[in-house]
């Protein structure tokens, strides 16, 4: 797209470049769009209604300056056959944890905020049925995580147009969202669950839809959301590059450049107007970075995935129109041509501390120029999402090399253990840290213990940093071990220019400007090159992953190794970094500076 993603109608052209693909997916008498025909859990009927419903995140900010465009009528059509009981294209009865709850709540947030242009329009008769359809979602049990917001959306709809609604859903549902509140802005996704991106394009996004359609009657719960926005706005803006990537890490990546809702929903509810400037360049910056990438299908849809088509890292939930949740980044269209929004110049970041650590999510995130890296302190707990240990329980997720996911656990090529330690009996059948027993956080390190296996605790130390970090692990088995520690992952592109600088002890590889290394500072690993399957990557379809072999017999081992990576550097420029191990004072030395752990 040769859109510069300046101004207004900049931003608009990019919207309408997304939706054109559907001029020829509506027919008058559906109630859904049918993409290509991948599956999801929750099955293809409940697929196309998700589809056309999610064109509203974008549609709805769009029209509340009354553009009508084409397919809002179309899209309202298909709401109009949906919730007709008549209609051979009807929804049906909605039940506990449908999917359906999840896209209702793009109708409350369509009442809400365009009534004129999608309630307005309906005869009394369809206005009936929306209301009586809408309101089955106050009968149904929804998830216990950010899904109780989506009844809280359907009811303020209802109650925008003066239709009946349900007063003591909102206020149930919103009093048991406080209980994921955890501080300093900060919530998890659920009672028991990760602190991810969930956390701004769910929580905090439809907080502040609240917080603008509530400020009136409910002045002091909105004057919370707003003070935790801004408290959270100070946090989050670390998981962006300064030329706007977010960091990949979670689940849910292929809702893309939703990863900025929250700054949209955060200047349109006008939480601090001194913060415009560089939220306007966080959300510019990276709305060019992602309308750089080939995230497209043939025919112009956005595709599952997320630098590019890949179904392998996409979640049990995710259907072809699952992407269009990144509309509700779109938010920013509802401002008018002159608000402070448009009309303020492009700002970078504020000052961000080049090392940040983050008590509350106990996550550490180090900036060194453009490049960003998470190291986390893992969790307690798992889900029944998929690739759990590979979203959430890395020891870094980096915005320019990425995470990857295991095709298979069966050897290292299938498993492409990037940033993670992977331990085996026989050379196959790998396993990884799918959650910790025991943590502790702290201003320098990290400290983590866990059990691939009954007989087998490991414990890990990480101290972060870059252009270095250093993990030392600490075994004790009761078996005979393969243990593989690998590094980042670098983009390999096949039969084309590869660098690098092995050594007995160290690797050291380059690719398009990007560089990563391996070292082994208790010398007495063996160096390994691992050439991971296609599209396990998240950022790229072919990587390959620096990494230190050990074979142990049971007993208690120590490994110690360094890991590197860096843009826009030569590998030689290792050297200027030296890291290494003084092991008679417990010190480790890294990136200029010395660090001391008893791992006694």
């Amino acid at each position: 797209m040769n859109n510069p993603l300046k101004t207004r109608n900049d931003v608009i052209e990019a919207l309408n470049e997304l939706l054109e693909p559907f001029d020829d997916k509506f027919d008058d008498e559906l109630s859904g769009i049918e993409l290509i025909a991948t599956g999801v859990g929750y099955g293809g009927k409940t697929a196309s209604i998700e589809t056309m419903l999610r064109l509203l995140w974008g549609l709805v900010p769009l029209e509340v300056n009354q553009i009508n465009h084409p397919q809002s009528k179309r899209v309202l059509k298909g709401i109009i056959n949906g919730t007709n009981p008549d209609h051979e294209q009807y929804w049906g009865e909605l039940t506990d944890f449908d999917q359906l709850i999840v896209e209702m709540s793009a109708i409350g947030y369509m009442l809400l905020l365009s009534p004129k242009v999608f309630w307005n329009p309906l005869t009394e008769k369809e206005k009936t049925n929306l209301v009586q359809y809408l309101h089955k979602v106050n009968k149904v049990e929804a998830h216990d995580c950010n899904w109780l917001f989506f009844a809280v959306l359907v009811n303020l709809g209802l109650k925008n147009v003066g239709r009946s609604y349900d007063q003591d859903v909102i206020t149930k549902n919103l009093n048991r969202i406080e209980d994921y509140y955890i501080g300093d802005g900060w919530y998890k996704d659920g009672p028991d669950a990760h602190v991810d991106y969930y956390v701004a394009f769910a929580i905090h996004f439809y907080s502040l839809i609240y917080s603008i359609a509530m400020e009136q009657e409910d002045p002091k719960r909105c004057k919370i959301y707003k003070d935790r926005a801004k408290l959270f706005s100070d946090k989050f803006v670390y998981w962006f590059s300064d030329k706007g990537q977010g960091i990949p890490y979670g689940r849910s990546m292929t809702y893309r450049f939703s990863q900025v809702a929250f700054f949209t929903a955060y200047v349109l509810a006008e939480v601090d107007l001194e913060d415009i400037g560089w939220m306007k360049g966080v959300i510019l910056r990276h709305l060019r970075y992602w309308f750089k990438q080939p995230i497209f299908n043939g025919d112009g849809t956005l595709s599952v995935g997320y630098t590019y088509p890949n179904l392998h890292m996409s979640e049990n939930y995710n259907s072809p129109g699952s992407p269009y949740w990144s509309l509700k980044s779109f938010l920013i269209v509802a401002l008018p041509e002159n608000h402070l929004f448009w009309t303020t110049l492009e700002a970078p970041f504020p000052d961000l501390k080049e090392i940040y650590n983050d008590f509350k999510t106990e996550q550490s995130i180090i900036r060194d120029g453009e490049h960003v890296v998470m190291f986390p302190n893992g969790y307690k707990h798992m889900d029944d999402h998929t690739h759990t240990a590979a979203k959430y329980e890395k020891f870094a997720y980096s915005t320019h090399f990425g995470f990857s996911v295991s095709r298979s656990n069966v050897s290292l090529s299938e498993g492409a253990f990037d940033s993670m330690l992977a331990l085996s009996e026989d050379g196959e059948y790998y396993r990884v840290k799918r959650k910790v027993i025991e943590k502790e956080y702290h201003d320098e390190y990290i400290y983590m213990k866990w059990q691939p296996w009954k007989d087998v605790i490991v414990n890990t130390w990480i101290i972060s940093g870059l252009p270095w970090h250093i993990r030392i692990h600490k075994i004790m088995s009761a078996r005979d071990l393969k243990l593989t520690d690998g590094g980042f992952a670098l983009e390999s592109i096949p039969k084309g220019k590869l660098l690098a600088l092995p050594n007995e002890y160290e690797c050291y590889l380059e690719s398009n400007e990007k560089s990563v290394g391996v070292i082994d500072l208790l010398n007495d690993g063996i160096i390994e090159r691992v050439q991971a399957n296609s599209n396990t990557n998240i950022l790229y379809p072919n990587t390959i992953i620096p990494s230190i072999t050990h074979h142990k017999k049971p007993g208690e081992h120590l490994l110690i190794h360094g890991f590197y990576g860096a843009l826009n550097e030569n590998v030689e420029s290792y050297k200027e970094s030296a890291v290494y191990y003084d092991e008679n004072n417990h010190k480790f030395h890294l990136n200029g500076k010395i660090v001391k752990i008893n791992i006694e």
